[in-house]
């Protein structure tokens, strides 16, 4: 029985560990080789532990047990030519790509009143460019591949704003509009673009002192506290739950959606 993405070729990003890492090995479980980007240094100004080039190996390993390819390379995705130079090798390499998964992104929470333009600059560069450079790089190979499937990793905070977060919700839904803009342009080639709103994911960058980070932002307006509630009963969600969503999207099972948004978040974007 073949898998869902079968001999298909995935480009990731953010892949080193987390929900990258867990969309990888789960494509890859379902047929596909998979290229994976992670910048495998220091994030600016985040509250939780960078990738390394071990967590970028690890991946590699993991998909590899499953009997598919993988390529890992280290890149920025805010440097649009380093990211080029490697996809573009990447691809010849496994001989084309038909899904692009933008993943990579930071959170940096603070009351509105904290923000400081560096913080809002690297989060912006991070989650709206860096997204952008993903799909410039990766869209012209699915031309010419006649058709294929970009997912856009945004959040729940792009469906609701998410207090103490005015820069990462500014650019979530900024990521939000990008599929809607892409998929009408690139729908005359067949390939469709829809983004991904997780909620609290069970990674680095949704617990430790991120969580410590938003209650101390709380404690200043507790009003605000249930903004962050979901409607299961649930305090978070896993990687591997959020990796589905994305298989899903990258299958030919949801071959007549795009510009659409799907949320597997517990419902939080709803409460």
């Amino acid at each position: 029985m073949s898998g869902r993405v079968e001999n298909k070729v995935a480009l990731i990003t953010g892949a080193a560990r987390g929900q990258g890492r867990a969309d990888a090995v789960r494509l890859a479980g379902e047929g596909a080789d998979v290229i994976l980007v992670d910048v495998c240094a220091p994030l600016p100004g985040v509250l939780y532990e960078s990738a390394t080039p071990e967590d970028l190996q690890e991946t590699e390993r993991l998909v590899e047990k499953t009997g598919r390819r993988a390529i890992g390379g280290i890149a920025d995705v805010r440097d649009a030519e380093r990211l080029r130079g490697f996809v573009d090798d990447a691809v010849a390499q496994l001989g084309g790509l038909d899904i692009v998964v933008a993943n990579a992104g930071i959170c940096i929470p603070a009351p509105w009143d904290e923000v400081t333009p560096q913080i809002f600059d690297d989060t912006m560069s991070t989650n709206v460019t860096g997204v952008w450079n993903t799909v410039i790089v990766g869209a012209p190979h699915l031309v010419r591949r006649g058709g294929g499937s970009i997912i856009l990793v945004s959040s729940s905070a792009g469906l609701k704003v998410k207090p103490f977060m005015v820069p990462y919700s500014a650019s979530k839904f900024a990521v939000r509009g990008m599929a809607k803009a892409f998929a009408a342009e690139l729908g005359q080639h067949h390939i469709r673009v829809n983004s991904v709103h997780p909620g609290t994911v069970n990674t680095p960058m949704g617990g430790g002192d991120m969580a410590d980070a938003i209650g101390a932002a709380i404690s200043r307006y507790d009003r605000l506290a249930p903004m962050f509630t979901s409607l299961l009963p649930v305090t978070w969600t896993e990687a591997e739950d959020v990796a589905q969503a994305v298989l899903f999207l990258a299958s030919d099972e949801s071959r007549y959606i795009t510009a659409h948004e799907i949320a597997p978040d517990a419902g939080v974007s709803e409460f």
